[in-house]
């Protein structure tokens, strides 16, 4: 009878067996897809046409972003792997690094510690970055990447700005996912 207001944990215990690290990794990547946009969607023939004013731009930039986030990802993502594919040294490296940030930063559940002390995110993410970048500067692709990088944003920005807004879901939908504008409020903010 003590067991009232207590909260229920799990009975089994972690077994750190290499199966669930990869049913972890499976269900994040699934979750992590799940907010991926239809293709068709994205590339509706009707749903183009030039913005009328700067503003309409910059709406449509922003709120194309938030809501095809994911599909704008792996388009950058195709868009270097393929640049890559004449550098095969560097295609190597770039899938080391990307494997390296799965599993230190993406996929890990616990904070990473290193001689008894708790490495944080920032930490973490910092040294990755820079890590990357030495590592694809090393590999003399580095104009090539670069290039391909801002290849892709183009892409991402042609369409952003081209592709009509009035067709997608609701904003709270799209909007805020993964940046927001300094001093806007949204729906389930405290300041509403």
């Amino acid at each position: 009878m003590a067991g009232y207001g207590t909260i229920p944990t799990s009975s089994a215990p972690e077994s750190g067996h290499p199966m669930d690290f990869i049913s972890r990794a499976k269900e994040r990547g699934y979750s992590a897809l799940a907010t991926r946009r239809p293709w068709r969607e994205m590339v509706h023939r009707h749903a183009f046409n030039l913005p009328p004013s700067l503003g309409e731009a910059y709406l449509r930039i922003r709120t194309n972003v938030a809501y095809f986030s994911m599909n704008y990802a792996i388009i950058v993502l195709v868009v270097v792997f393929v640049s890559l594919l004449w550098h095969p040294i560097s295609l190597i490296v770039f899938l080391l690094t990307m494997a390296a940030w799965l599993f230190l930063y993406f996929l890990r559940d616990e904070p990473i510690v290193l001689f008894h002390r708790t490495i944080g995110d920032r930490t973490v993410l910092i040294v990755l970055s820079v890590v990357t970048l030495v590592l694809l500067l090393l590999t003399n692709a580095t104009a090539n990447i670069l290039i391909s990088l801002l290849v892709g944003l183009i892409v991402v920005l042609l369409h952003a700005a081209m592709r009509r807004t009035d067709d997608l879901g609701s904003e709270e939908e799209g909007a805020g996912h993964w940046y927001s504008v300094v001093g806007e409020t949204f729906k389930g903010s405290p300041s509403s």
